[in-house]
């Protein structure tokens, strides 16, 4: 497992509060897992709750009709990637 910069923990902890994941270390998360199915095992229903808890958080709007979101979700890492990207 690699190890998570701290833009990847602050956000592996929103994600850990946002979707009420009380089993799960926010520590613990491989960012290069995936984050659905396989992976941490969320649904879309957790991927709107976390799309609107990164919106809050960081000023910026993902919107669920992108085309984008199977990459920017694929992972901890990928979805940290893209959020210092956008951050307002």
């Amino acid at each position: 497992m690699s190890s998570q910069s701290p833009a990847e923990r602050e956000l592996a902890q929103l994600l850990v509060e946002a979707l009420s994941l009380d089993d799960v270390d926010p520590a613990s998360i491989d960012p290069e897992a995936a984050l659905f199915n396989a992976g941490l095992g969320l649904d879309s229903i957790d991927a709107l709750e976390l799309a609107l808890a990164v919106g809050k958080r960081y000023g910026f709007q993902l919107r669920s009709d992108s085309e984008e979101n199977r990459r920017i979700f694929a992972s901890l890492r990928a979805l940290s990637t893209h959020v210092e990207a956008h951050r307002a």
